[in-house]
């Protein structure tokens, strides 16, 4: 299985529509200081981010760890329209969540709300974009050790969340080409003429990468 951080670049020839950059995306190769520290530590510091947006209160400081986790982005040379482009669909999400949490607790909230959900992808971003998929699944089987005393072994995690991170990208490729083909035919306005066949499309993926597990004696 070919890690998903090596699909970096893009073949001659063949350019990509709009390639996704959000949190389960694409590995940028680098030399920074955030490129060469360990996924284990990123990991625990993206964690410690979460909790520290949940303990410290108010848009200010949702302000000021967004700026912080930008300036990193900065630092580690993220190719900003690609990552920008990834991060639209979150940008619109946290849009309407800020709309609904002003409306019903007031507009600290709704800024806060929405300044802690980019930060937080944005950091994500920053992790995998920082992180070759090799380091980042080893990682997750190191951490995953423990759940081998009730039966799970920590490389099956690992698996797991390898064919996630793979799957997310093929998910918005397929979309977006079964939208331009809608479009092709003048059925943009159809939901149907999208979603059904992206729907058919990932059947299929999902059903030939279960045949290549099971080929592989990993399916049980």
């Amino acid at each position: 299985m070919s890690p998903v951080g090596r699909r970096g670049g893009t073949a001659p020839g063949r350019p990509l529509r709009a390639p996704w950059a959000g949190p389960l995306g694409l590995h940028h190769p680098g030399s920074s200081v955030l490129h060469r520290a360990p996924a284990g530590l990123k990991l625990v510091a993206l964690a410690g981010l979460g909790v520290v947006l949940v303990v410290l209160r108010g848009p200010a400081t949702a302000a000021l760890a967004l700026v912080a986790v930008g300036g990193l982005a900065a630092l580690a040379r993220l190719p900003w329209r690609r990552t920008s482009r990834g991060l639209l669909p979150v940008v619109l999400a946290a849009a309407v969540l800020a709309g609904y949490q002003t409306w019903a607790r007031g507009w600290a909230v709704g800024v806060e709300t929405a300044l802690d959900v980019l930060t937080l992808v944005l950091a994500g971003t920053l992790v995998t974009a920082t992180t070759r998929a090799d380091d980042l699944l080893a990682t997750v089987a190191r951490a995953a050790r423990p759940l081998r005393r009730v039966g799970l072994p920590p490389e099956t995690v690992a698996l797991a969340v390898g064919l996630f991170l793979r799957t997310v990208p093929v998910v918005v490729r397929v979309v977006g080409e079964s939208r331009d083909a809608a479009r092709a035919r003048g059925l943009e306005r159809d939901p149907r003429a999208t979603v059904v066949p992206a729907t058919v499309r990932m059947v299929a993926h999902a059903r030939t990468t279960g045949d290549a597990l099971a080929a592989r004696g990993l399916a049980d």
